[in-house]
């Protein structure tokens, strides 16, 4: 115990120093961490690391498999399959037929084929934490792929951990697996809601119980000789997940989950060792189809299925890099002897080496978009959007609404309600058939592409409303053509006074601004009892420094001029 103390604060030593350059420079972390992690290896048995990467891991997998919403990524989850297996099959023979033609033996070539196959799922959510959270359709799609993949892996640690490769073995693991799942369901049906009406709406006692759960499957793991990563999926998929119910509870998951992301990554940069030249040849090869080929890959599947350009492109982008579940794999065979250390260190470096490229790739994925596009690269196929939109081919003088969330359903009951033709855009696939069934005209599609406006003919709208509190939704609009007046959301005063020095007729500012009240305003103006110049006067002044932009709420009596929360460009 005090040597794994001992370890713990080796790392967070190492990593205190490069997380504040981080901090102050505005820098990823993920590659600072992995620098810190070649520090904190001069100090670490690479015993301990590697049995610390283990346990970090299956706690991470464990978060992951809380966070798994089947209803959100059912949607996308077809899509996902055909990417997914497209990568295994694609990158995964390609980098097993490299291993061959360089002599490395097929059982080992076949780990190298799962290194570069499989993508972490750990990185992905960490890098896409906005996306996913937004609900954008590639943060879905992103996160829909992982689940396949992880499912997949979690097959080949089963496999794995069989005593030989023999059909009895093999279907003893897999069984002892399918055991785990079960039960993962069974808990989440009829356990966890007794958890929760037990602790009696504690937080403290809710998180012991989430904790106590993963325990107790980690031990079921580890007494069927079952790897515990997969104990730990099973846990975290029996944790119910409702965090409009149990918000502590998911708040105080994430700084776990935060604490050992720490961890995962220096532990993952403490285990690089000096390569030699075989090590660096194979570790490059890796690299390559990782961060250059499967993303390719993954891209040509998405758009030959109909998916906007950017949407793929950003999509690939996130799922450049080595899986932690490629990891588990590596070190389990490398302990059971499966693995030269040439291969295993190769492995290991090319994980290093394609997290830090992609932190930086997600970091610019939009400029390589835009790279990829203005060069004409990108095939311009939008099936996905024609084939989930409704718009009249003659609708003009409209209203566009983007997002549709509490603030969009009331925009467009509002509409509805003074006859104010309307089309709304969305992007969240978990939304779709409620879009489908309760507006009268919308596009499925991503805000940031311009067939997305160029399908609700944003030339011919009167209005454009962004629900999005995300700025580069709103910055793409700003550097759009159209003629129609502009309403954004932002989250801070500070981007809203910037926003309203670029000829914005309206912006609100999340939390300050009640729904109700936006309505109000938007109906003020589609019927002529308020001005666009008058609603860029009203507000703008409330937000200078000195003035608090809530103090008229309570003054709020339908009069859409005596309400605040909001800013206006004078």
């Amino acid at each position: 115990m005090i040597d794994l103390l001992t370890t713990i604060a080796i790392i967070f030593t190492a990593a205190g120093p490069f997380l504040l350059i981080a901090n102050r420079l505005g820098l990823p972390p993920v590659p600072l961490l992995i620098v810190a992690g070649l520090v904190a290896g001069l100090f670490i048995d690479e015993a301990r690391a590697l049995e610390l990467a283990q346990y970090g891991i299956a706690l991470l997998v464990f978060s992951f498999g809380i966070g798994i919403q089947i209803d959100v990524v059912r949607t996308v989850l077809a899509d996902s399959e055909m990417a997914a297996l497209g990568q295994i099959l694609g990158v995964g023979s390609l980098a097993t037929g490299s291993g061959l033609a360089i002599g490395i033996p097929i059982e080992e070539s076949i780990y190298l084929g799962a290194a570069a196959a499989f993508s972490s799922t750990i990185v992905g959510t960490t890098l896409l934490k906005k996306e996913i959270r937004s609900n954008l359709v590639h943060g879905r799609v992103a996160e829909s792929i992982q689940l396949v993949q992880d499912l997949i892996a979690l097959l080949l640690l089963l496999v794995l951990g069989a005593e030989a490769l023999a059909a009895d073995p093999i279907a003893t693991q897999l069984g002892y697996g399918l055991m785990l799942l079960l039960g993962a369901v069974l808990v989440k049906r009829y356990v966890f809601d007794l958890l929760g009406r037990l602790a009696g709406g504690s937080a403290e006692l809710m998180i012991i119980g989430a904790v106590s759960v993963l325990v107790v499957f980690i031990g079921a793991a580890e007494g069927a000789d079952v790897s515990v990563v997969v104990g730990a999926f099973a846990a975290g998929l029996a944790v119910r997940h409702d965090a409009d119910e149990h918000l502590d509870l998911y708040n105080g998951i994430e700084s776990i989950k935060d604490f050992f992301v720490a961890i995962f990554f220096v532990t993952i940069g403490a285990l690089v060792a000096l390569p030699t030249l075989e090590t660096v040849l194979i570790a490059a090869g890796l690299v390559v189809l990782t961060a250059i080929v499967k993303p390719a890959i993954t891209m040509a599947i998405l758009i030959s299925q109909g998916y906007e350009p950017r949407s793929a492109v950003l999509t690939s982008l996130s799922i450049d890099q080595v899986s932690e579940f490629a990891l588990i794999i590596a070190i389990e065979a490398s302990i059971l002897g499966y693995l030269t250390p040439s291969v295993f260190d190769a492995i290991i470096l090319a994980a290093a080496l394609t997290m830090i490229t992609s932190s930086i790739s997600t970091r610019y994925n939009e400029a390589i978009y835009r790279v990829l596009s203005d060069r004409g690269w990108l095939p311009a196929r939008y099936g996905k959007i024609d084939a989930w939109s409704q718009v009249p081919s003659d609708i003009t003088d409209h209203v566009i609404i983007a997002g549709y969330g509490r603030q969009g359903r009331q925009l467009v009951e509002t509409c509805e309600e003074i006859d104010q033709p309307y089309v709304v855009i969305e992007n969240d696939p978990a939304v779709r058939d409620t879009v489908q069934a309760e507006c009268d005209a919308y596009v499925f599609g991503d805000a940031m592409e311009a067939y997305s406006w160029q399908k609700a003919n944003v030339d011919a709208a009167r209005l454009v409303i962004s629900t999005i509190p995300f700025e580069p939704v709103s910055r793409r609009l700003l550097a759009s053509s159209f003629e129609a007046d502009l309403i954004l959301r932002t989250d801070t005063v500070t981007s809203a006074l910037q926003l309203l020095e670029e000829d914005v007729l309206y912006v609100v500012v999340t939390d300050l601004l009640a729904g109700e009240q936006l309505v109000q305003y938007v109906q003020a103006l589609l019927d002529g009892r308020l001005t666009p110049a008058e609603l860029r006067a009203q507000r703008v002044a409330e937000l200078e420094p000195g003035n608090d932009p809530r103090r008229e709420r309570t003054r709020s009596d339908g009069d859409p001029q005596a309400m605040t929360g909001e800013v206006q460009r004078s």
